[in-house]
């Protein structure tokens, strides 16, 4: 069957379920705080169950208005995809099909259940998802796919759903297993794990304070049974839990995200599917990747599994969005590595001649980490006097903090070869930023007043898929690799994307 994108069109009836659910999602988000209070008020239960009924209805309407006035198509005489949306207030929104970054194709559990796929659709020069269509069929979301990706002018689209469903079905080339998810669960993303868990506590702890104040005390209950003191002799009870927990939630996310990990070839194009709940497929065209990374640990070495992030064009000022389109290929080992480096670049990086930071750059980094940590938590307990109990971790800090500053700064180094830009960085986590000379949009130089007498600076390079930097570095040095890379971008003939 043939599906023609050139009228408008709507989405799957069966997406009436899904958007009534995402609008019930974002009511009970917003209400949220009145179902707590109904649920500790046994005298208000009654009006939670009319109010849950009330927001059952509202969400199944507001799914039917959404799905009646979401349509799209494609435009052949002014070359845009076209989506039409709107309750109220109409919005129409218009992308030049030349302008299509990337399409993703994702099923979440419902989606799943209701056997329809998501599709997202990115541009260059936007850090966020254009356009996303809730409810399609899987022939439909992969033809619409083929279409925007390689859009012609001329009657090659007129394919068959069956021909762009056999493409889909190639064989991958390469495979993550399990074990190879369950290595990268416990070697990596250590920082991202604490963060999440502290922010959980410290998040938990307010709200439990506030409750628990709210209703028996004037002052702070959680401060009159837990102390300060009891916390210090838990150290080490907690400690282990924080280690254990974080672990926990390593594994837990990385074989949800990347469970079946799948990367096929096709027509030049790689072809990246995964997830166990929810389900995303991508595909990468290697003329438009612009940054990647290869990063592995001393376990992750130990186990032959490395880490690639592949970033293409976006919005350079909305960073957060720019991290959530990133790419990550786990667990690969060494050939694989190597097998996806030929593919995107027809050959193997080359480190070539290497760059050193100026030692300055450690200093900085004592001064910025220790020396001024130190003296501000020092100057606070002279206000605070009951602080100075936590001065006994002062050594343990430093210590720390001294070994991930020296690892940082003896792996610091910026590789410099006719074809490559290779930029290491990292303490525990060593990371390859690879860089194409012709990719770059801009290059930026650095120096404050205080490092010109010593020579040293920072420089920067800017790409569609974000920016890499090196310093603190000989600083004329830096000048002559900038006007080298500015030399290559002005007098080659390659393309950005």
């Amino acid at each position: 069957m043939k599906h023609d994108f050139n009228t408008p069109q709507r989405q799957s009836l069966i997406g009436i379920v899904v958007l009534a659910a995402d609008s019930l999602q974002s009511n009970v988000r917003a209400l949220f705080p009145l179902f707590i209070v109904a649920v500790f008020n046994g005298e208000k239960k009654g009006f939670l169950l009319v109010l849950a009924g009330l927001l059952l209805v509202a969400g199944i309407i507001i799914g039917y208005l959404q799905y009646l006035n979401f349509t799209f198509y494609i435009d052949e005489a002014t070359g845009e995809f076209v989506v039409k949306k709107g309750i109220l207030s109409k919005t129409r929104i218009a992308i030049p099909l030349n302008r299509i970054q990337q399409v993703n194709i994702n099923q979440n559990l419902l989606q799943r259940i209701l056997k329809v796929h998501g599709l997202e659709v990115d541009t260059a020069g936007s850090g966020k998802t254009e356009v996303k269509i809730k409810a399609m069929s899987h022939t439909q979301a992969i033809a619409l796919e083929e279409r925007l990706l390689n859009y012609k002018v001329q009657k090659d689209h007129d394919a068959t759903d069956e021909t762009y469903t056999a493409k889909k079905q190639a064989r991958p080339f390469i495979r993550i297993s399990f074990l190879s998810l369950l290595k990268t669960g416990i070697t990596s993303n250590y920082i991202r794990s604490i963060g999440l868990i502290l922010a959980f506590f410290i998040s938990t702890w307010q709200h439990l304070d506030d409750f628990l104040t709210f209703s028996h005390t004037d002052s702070s209950f959680l401060d009159e049974y837990v102390s300060m003191d009891f916390l210090l002799r838990s150290i080490a009870t907690i400690t282990v839990f924080i280690l254990f927990l974080m672990l926990a939630v390593n594994l837990g996310r990385t074989i949800l995200k990347f469970f079946d990990f799948k990367v096929t070839k096709e027509d030049g194009t790689l072809l990246l599917s995964h997830g166990l709940i929810n389900t995303r497929n991508t595909i990468i065209k290697p003329q438009r990747v612009q940054i990647l990374t290869v990063g592995r640990n001393y376990f992750q070495k130990k186990f032959d599994i490395t880490d690639l992030k592949i970033r293409q064009a976006s919005d350079l000022e909305a960073t957060k969005d720019r991290l959530k389109m990133m790419m990550e290929i786990p667990g690969l080992s060494t050939s694989e590595k190597d097998a996806l480096l030929r593919f995107i670049y027809s050959e193997m990086p080359e480190r070539g001649f290497e760059v050193l930071p100026n030692i300055r750059k450690a200093i900085f980094e004592v001064f910025k980490f220790i020396l001024l940590p130190f003296a501000i938590f020092y100057t606070y307990t002279f206000f605070v006097p009951e602080a100075k109990e936590a001065l006994i971790f002062t050594p343990v800090y430093v210590l720390f903090a001294g070994i991930l500053i020296y690892f940082a700064y003896r792996n610091s180094r910026l590789y410099v070869s006719p074809e490559f830009i290779i930029r290491q960085r990292g303490a525990w986590d060593v990371d390859n930023d690879i860089l194409e000379p012709h990719k770059i949009q801009s290059v930026k130089l650095q120096q404050f007043f205080w490092q010109k007498w010593s020579d040293v600076g920072t420089v920067r390079l800017y790409t569609a898929g974000g920016q890499v930097n090196f310093g603190v570095a000989r600083f004329s040095q830096l000048q002559k690799l900038a006007n080298y890379w500015l030399y290559q971008v002005e007098s080659g003939n390659k393309n950005w994307m």
